[in-house]
């Protein structure tokens, strides 16, 4: 069958021509554009049980990819520009000496919604750089079937776009970074198959629905980059539970906050069953896509908090829940979110899954202590034991470090995951009720606390004779 558009030019390369053949000889359908290249809907993208649905991605006219450059001179009003007329690029405040972020949405989002522009303008908070915010609205807003294979174009797109800025300002692929959210993620896929030497990708919560198990070159994979982090918020199964992000980890470092699935201040959605892929999110957005938009969300708060994202390597969610991997190692904790990359020299060959918390509410961050209270007393009495953090960074509200039956001898150990980066801890609040109204009062009180964070200090003793020890995230002590 012969290519659907009038507008075509013979393919390049043995691989291509090999596909090409194959297309028509399983009488698979095929379009091509003079810029970008040919697409087919043959397997893998078609015709396998993952992706049941043949589509052809649309004209790149009608997707109409647009690239919105903010920088420090224009944070606040984008100036758009384009590869097809390179001289929009020269005339606006690109900046060919610094590094470049593309940022683009998935389904049904724009690139002109605020989190993109807002993201930017973080960035300029700590660094120097070009952002541009990918919009490719017009062709996100469709049938879930069609805008997963709209992305291929617009991967192609940004390529394309990456070729302009080598040849004509000698910008080379290793000064490109590029964060794509949802469908987002996959057409940064895309972009780095067609273009190897990518500096960087990083995936927040890649779509699930036609992606999840299928072959490297339809999704976004750690190969498509030099480096490549994903952020997993919303992976749970999509069938029956509305799940949106791939749960497979498929980058270099794959951060799964809050086990990955359900997010914190994110209410469980009461649907059951989804039997129609492209029915998921219309007029839905805010209602099912809460755990999915989390993760362009912690990313966002990790530009400003970097060391309140910090990623524990952990065989599974409950083991990290229960202790077992805390502190970090000595080379550190990777650290979720925009610094992910620090650390890409430190990656090995195989998966590395890494588990963490954040809060429930906008700020996001949240460091990590391992408390651990020693009783001394003569009685056993039920009540419930509090501590409250105090440092030169600011003061925690109180966490619960046990509840239930004290037993005068006995230490009991809780991991607290703190709202504020309290710094230095000057003091150490201790509370403790036995929930009876008791003018004696049992003789129970605290012997020794111990709280594993920073460092190992002895602090002075007060007037209770507690004493309060801390350890670092690497593992480091000293006295």
């Amino acid at each position: 069958m012969l290519p659907r558009e009038q507008e075509s030019k013979p393919h390049q390369g043995v691989q291509h021509t090999r596909h090409y053949m194959l297309a028509l000889l399983c009488g698979a359908d095929q379009v091509c554009f003079a810029r970008l290249g040919c697409f087919t809907d043959d397997v893998p993208w078609a015709g396998t049980t993952e992706r049941p649905v043949a589509k052809l991605p649309w004209s790149p006219e009608k997707i109409n990819t647009r690239f919105l450059l903010y920088t420090k001179k224009n944070p606040n009003n984008f100036q758009e520009i384009t590869a097809i007329n390179p001289e929009t690029i020269g005339y606006s405040n690109f900046d060919a000496s610094k590094l470049t972020r593309f940022i683009t949405h998935g389904f049904i989002d724009q690139g002109e919604e605020n989190w993109l522009s807002d993201m930017c303008r973080r960035m300029f908070e700590v660094e120097d750089v070009n952002c541009i915010c990918i919009d490719w609205s017009s062709g996100s807003r469709c049938q879930y079937t069609q805008a997963s294979n709209n992305i291929r174009v617009v991967g192609a797109e940004v390529a394309y776009f990456i070729d302009v800025l080598k040849e004509r300002y000698g910008y080379s692929p290793s000064k490109v970074h590029f964060i794509g959210h949802s469908l987002g993620a996959h057409a940064a896929g895309e972009t780095g198959r067609r273009r190897p030497g990518i500096a960087r990708i990083t995936g927040l919560d890649p779509a699930q629905p036609y992606f999840q198990n299928t072959p490297i070159e339809v999704r976004l994979d750690k190969t498509d980059a030099e480096f490549v982090d994903i952020i997993h918020t919303d992976s749970a199964p999509t069938i029956p539970y509305l799940g949106f992000g791939i749960n497979q980890a498929i980058g270099h470092l794959d951060f799964y906050p809050n086990g990955g699935k359900q997010m914190p201040g994110c209410k469980k959605n009461p649907i059951s069953q989804i039997v129609d892929i492209d029915g998921i999110w219309e007029g839905t957005r805010d209602f099912v896509a809460c755990n999915h938009l989390r993760s362009y969300k912690y990313y966002s708060d990790s530009i400003i908090s970097p060391d309140g994202f910090l990623g524990y390597t952990c065989a599974s969610y409950d083991i990290f829940e229960a202790g077992n991997c805390f502190p970090c190692p000595q080379n550190g904790c990777p650290q979720m979110g925009h610094n992910a990359d620090k650390f890409k020299d430190r990656v090995t060959s195989g998966i590395q899954k890494l588990y963490l918390n954040t809060g429930d509410a906008k700020d996001f961050a949240r460091w990590r202590y391992k408390v651990s209270v020693a009783i001394s007393g003569k009685s056993r009495e039920n009540g419930y034991v509090n501590i409250a953090l105090y440092g030169t960074g600011g003061i925690t509200r109180q966490y619960e470090i046990f509840k239930g039956t004290l037993k005068p001898g006995d230490t009991y150990t809780n991991l607290i995951d703190v709202e504020v980066n309290v710094g230095t801890v000057t003091k150490v609040k201790f509370l403790w009720n036995n929930n009876i109204l008791n003018p004696t009062l049992p003789k129970l009180g605290a012997s020794q606390k111990i709280i594993f964070h920073d460092s190992i200090i002895v602090l002075s003793k007060n007037t209770l004779g507690w004493l309060v020890l801390l350890q670092n995230h690497w593992n480091h002590y000293k006295k």
